[in-house]
């Protein structure tokens, strides 16, 4: 069975990255465990904290890959320890989040149980690019249209060069 693209559409070209970003996102959003919260700490830096009581510094591993942050926990067993009654169960998790473009892991704390990983978001200023259009010469299959510092491109044709 196929799966219908949300981004199948000759205008949308390049987005299909943003076809495996949904795709990411989807499958993290059916993680539970650890519970966690994500607040704005300022104009341009958020905070993830996750609740991971009992777990120590070495049991959790936090990565970043390609925009994704991935918190990782893992408890070990003492097998030292004679249970009566154990309603503390050592587990493991994983959970993901995917991070947009230029947004950086500044730091992160574990703190009473609750593990705080800070993030900084950016300013983006606004681009406007002028492009100059060139007098050219009409050929068989339209006006010639350059594009300063990037060549010629043929409207209404096939034929595109750079230089």
């Amino acid at each position: 069975m196929s799966r219908l693209s949300l981004f199948n559409n000759p205008l949308l070209l390049g987005f299909d990255q943003f076809e495996r970003t949904l795709d990411r996102i989807a499958k993290s959003a059916t993680e539970g465990y650890p519970p966690y919260n994500i607040e704005a700490v300022g104009d341009s830096r958020l905070r993830i904290t996750l609740a991971v009581a009992g777990f120590a510094m070495d049991d959790l591993v936090i990565e970043l890959e390609d925009n994704q942050l991935t918190i990782r926990g893992k408890q070990q067993d003492d097998p030292e320890r004679i249970y009566l009654h154990r309603g503390i169960a050592a587990r493991q998790f994983q959970r993901s989040f995917v991070l947009a473009d230029g947004i950086e892991v500044t730091s992160a704390a574990l703190d009473n149980g609750l593990l705080h990983v800070d993030l900084e978001r950016p300013t983006v200023a606004a681009r406007v690019r002028k492009i100059e259009i060139r007098r050219g010469t009409a050929g068989p299959h339209g006006a010639a249209i350059e594009v300063a510092g990037q060549g010629t491109t043929t409207v209404q044709g096939k034929e595109r060069s750079s230089r």
